[in-house]
């Protein structure tokens, strides 16, 4: 049994080690974001929108934050893994708790983050809607997914 299979519940003063796995999750997959606009979320996420979720994450055999995930009722808002730890899993894990525990059904996604649109694909998610801005209004295409009924 290992830290990496227990979900843990973070707590506002896991706030700046959440913001810290989220930037560096983004720099290795949200190439078309600009600087001043990964600042500025950095800043939401940290002052507003971890506040506002249902936040679980996973910790290393350090208890260092390895990835997070928040949901709202219905949604998953967020789901970030640190690269040093991609591929292991820990995503899967991630958005596998938030259906169970959280019940959602639905998502979405930077059309342009087409790494994250495939993991949620072979998760079982498709894609339902796009819109051409992003929360912000800037010029990010955004995909809504859904989870496929299960036939």
């Amino acid at each position: 049994m290992t830290h990496h299979s227990v979900i843990y519940i973070p707590r506002q003063h896991d706030f700046a080690e959440l913001t810290q796995v989220w930037e560096n999750s983004v720099r290795a997959t949200h190439d078309f974001l600009s600087e001043n606009y990964i600042t500025l979320l950095r800043h939401l996420l940290e002052t507003q929108y971890l506040g506002a979720v249902n936040l679980f994450c996973t910790r290393d055999s350090h208890l260092r934050i390895t990835g997070f995930a928040g949901t709202s009722p219905g949604k998953l808002e967020m789901l970030f893994i640190d690269p040093a730890y991609r591929g292991m899993g820990l995503g899967k894990k991630l958005l596998d708790y938030a259906i169970e525990h959280f019940h959602i059904t639905e998502l979405d996604v930077n059309e342009e983050n087409a790494q994250a649109r495939g993991f949620y694909e072979r998760q079982g998610f498709e894609v339902v809607g796009r819109v051409e801005l992003d929360g912000l209004g800037r010029p990010h295409p955004m995909l809504r997914m859904r989870k496929k009924a299960v036939r």
